[in-house]
């Protein structure tokens, strides 16, 4: 596994590569959520790339940028025994001009829900995501389920501006107690975690109401923020797959979100109905 850092030697290398090229993009701190993404690129592609770089312009100024989970050496190894073919792991100063041309989010998908508790998130997510598309020239990039609302709007920015590059969704990995697997999960104490399975134990709820027949969106996200108590909740919400509101929830269109505060940690998990 060859492992870069600037920019001109991975294009350098990418040319020596031939065949289809997997990609999985991560801020680093990777954990079987990101390797079961690595995985699936494996299998589907002749090379896989992966980027580690945590990125300062997706990072609001009150939140965890300075604190956020970083273990390179750790990264290495996984990434190496999982047959990664190149990881890059670039600097700010390698990937960020002064005075730089820049990406909007878009305006509707972009600012509810994330978007609203986080504004310009989206910007600087879609900012970073396209120099790393610009940089590997990925056959397919691999994005997990979990962050629903990232993965739609890439999604949108492939189609939008004709990149040639196939976007695969990956599954949520949760852990034996069914907490959605995430880098942050570090920051949760023993107490915390079990708080945080209110998490997933709402989404379940929600999805034995949709089994037994209950399409009442009010109905659904009542009975959530009822088993999420007394978490600080952002949102709670049943909603189109393309983040807009349902009269009713519909079946194969669905996805019901929710974010939630334990302790300090903002949490995300969602469930695809």
């Amino acid at each position: 596994m060859k492992i870069l850092s600037n920019p001109k030697e991975l294009l350098t290398s990418l040319k020596e590569l031939k065949g289809s090229i997997g990609f999985v993009p991560t801020m680093g701190a990777l954990h079987q959520g990101h390797l079961s993404l690595i995985k699936k690129s494996v299998m589907e592609n002749d090379h896989t790339i992966v980027s580690i770089f945590v990125n300062p312009t997706q990072f609001l100024p009150n939140e965890d940028l300075s604190t956020y989970p970083r273990r390179l050496e750790a990264d290495i190894k996984l990434c190496s025994l999982a047959k990664v073919s190149l990881l890059f792991t670039p600097s700010y100063e390698d990937l960020y001009f002064e005075d730089e041309v820049t990406l909007c989010a878009p305006s509707k998908l972009g600012y509810v829900l994330e978007g609203f508790s986080r504004p310009s998130h989206f910007d600087g997510v879609l900012r970073v995501i396209m120099k790393l598309f610009n940089l590997v020239k990925p056959t397919r990039a691999y994005f997990g389920k979990k962050d629903a609302q990232q993965l739609k709007i890439v999604e949108k920015m492939v189609n939008d501006l004709f990149l040639n590059i196939e976007i695969i969704p990956c599954e949520i990995i949760r852990d034996e107690e069914g907490l959605a697997l995430s880098s942050r999960n570090a920051y949760l104490s023993n107490e915390e975690k079990k708080d945080a399975l209110k998490i997933s134990k709402a989404l379940e709820l929600a999805s034995k109401e949709v089994v037994k027949g209950n399409k009442d969106i009010k109905k659904i996200e009542e009975l959530m923020g009822k088993t999420l108590a007394p978490l600080k909740v952002e949102y709670a919400k049943v909603l189109r797959r393309d983040f807009t509101a349902l009269n009713e929830l519909e079946i194969g269109n669905s996805i019901i979100l929710i974010c939630a505060h334990v302790g300090s940690t903002r949490l995300i998990d969602n469930i695809w109905i």
